[in-house]
């Protein structure tokens, strides 16, 4: 894959968009609150400064969707947007930050709370990232390797984190989903719920980026193996797919492909998010 080159400073950086709601507020922030509609986190994956996907987490198998991943946070907000899901997919692989200048440039763009996942691996570099703005963290690798330090991390920032669990034929990988552990992923996330964390968001890898449907059964039973807010992530491709999630009812979910590719706008998104058992 070509670098892409990305650059951002501060002159000359335009408004903030804002998602807006019926009353022109920008919407509260929630943490999985089920009295609510279920959450939409559409996607940015950055990878050498750009937006891209990858199926199945395979960093051979690359689509890219756009040089400039502000503009198209931008594009998501101003489409109606209220939360955005952001990915370091040079993090996740590499174990540090590697699309420092993008994360920052898009927090500055927009004015939604955005969660960032990918590489999250050092206390300092946690607290460097709430400094800059992103309002949740996702932690993956470090959760499962380092459980000490996951505990901590989550006392110190109680709310904030996110425990990343990513399963392969149900059992729990790491490292940019490159190794596959033998955790079975509904018993980590059994632990990790005992912790003051923000949700959890649970991807079933055999479905990212495949564009044939979320594995229902498996969501469902994360859900409802843990009482803390769980967010679907992987295959959400139609609207009925959003449907059934609000219906188990899933507290959100994460969207990509299908949303690039025009197959899914966010105005169907948002509607059928709705439609909850609540």
């Amino acid at each position: 894959m070509a670098y892409c080159p990305f650059h951002v400073c501060d002159e000359g950086v335009p408004p903030k968009v804002q998602a807006t709601n019926i009353d022109g507020n920008c919407p509260p922030f929630t943490q999985g609150d089920m009295t609510q509609h279920m959450e939409i986190w559409p996607a940015i994956d950055l990878r050498g400064g750009c937006c891209v996907r990858l199926i199945q987490g395979d960093y051979d198998r690359e689509t890219i969707f756009g040089d400039d991943p502000v503009a198209m946070a931008a594009q998501w907000v101003e489409a109606g947007a209220e939360r955005l899901h952001l990915v370091d997919l040079d993090g996740a692989r590499d174990g540090q930050m590697g699309n420092a200048e993008a994360i920052r440039a898009i927090r500055k763009r927009v004015d939604v709370p955005c969660q960032l996942g990918g590489g999250i691996r050092d206390g300092k570099v946690i607290q460097q990232l709430f400094n800059w703005g992103i309002d949740r963290l996702v932690v993956g690798t470090k959760a499962l390797k380092n459980p000490v330090w996951f505990r901590e991390v989550c006392e110190q920032h109680p709310g904030q984190l996110v425990a990343g669990v990513d399963a392969r034929n149900g059992r729990v990988a790491t490292d940019g989903w490159l190794e596959t552990s033998d955790v079975v992923a509904t018993q980590l996330a059994t632990t990790l719920a005992q912790l003051p964390l923000a949700g959890i968001v649970y991807t079933d890898i055999a479905k990212d980026g495949m564009m044939t449907g979320p594995n229902f059964e498996a969501m469902r039973q994360m859900s409802e193996a843990v009482e803390v807010p769980v967010i679907a992530s992987g295959g959400v491709t139609t609207k009925e797919d959003v449907r059934q999630l609000a219906e188990i009812p899933m507290a959100g979910c994460i969207i990509g492909r299908t949303l690039y590719e025009g197959k899914l706008t966010m105005a169907e998104a948002l509607e059928a998010a709705q439609h909850t058992n609540s």
